[in-house]
């Protein structure tokens, strides 16, 4: 009997684990230093594919965040950080692996190809941006804020 309420347990938190998907708000973290850098908000748009727009700057010390996207490319030049959609077109391959979307860096005004994977828990985002191949480009991984 124990073994049965086991599985059963076991598969409810699998199902519920697997179920997540990136929806919500997430803090992004400075790759270099770890710390916090803002919030963005992602959201499954009408086509399926998923949006992310930031909330929120968060000034650490020596660093003022940027309030204009000032080396950014049209139609996002000198436009307000706070509200700009920095991720397009992210596909799901599955619940946990996302795809073929794009990335804009607000502070280079670079945009680069992007892809991520959600951890189990679904509270991790690993997110992956890159120009070419994926070999070549950089990781960060997101918390997602409860």
């Amino acid at each position: 009997m124990k073994t049965i309420f086991g599985i059963i347990a076991l598969s409810l938190f699998y199902s519920s684990a697997m179920a997540q998907n990136i929806e919500g708000v997430w803090r992004y973290m400075d790759d270099k230093t770890g710390e916090a850098k803002g919030l963005v908000k992602i959201e499954q748009q009408v086509d399926g594919t998923y949006a992310g727009k930031v909330l929120k700057a968060t000034p650490r010390q020596g660093y003022t965040p940027k309030e204009f996207c000032t080396n950014c490319p049209a139609p996002y030049t000198n436009q307000p950080i706070i509200g700009m959609q920095v991720i397009s077109n992210l596909k799901s391959v599955d619940q946990v692996n996302y795809t073929d979307g794009k990335i804009l860096d607000p502070v280079s005004g670079k945009i680069y190809k992007l892809k991520g994977k959600l951890n189990v828990s679904g509270k991790k985002l690993f997110l992956r941006g890159y120009m070419g191949v994926s070999a070549v480009g950089r990781s960060q991984t997101w918390l997602r804020v409860e």
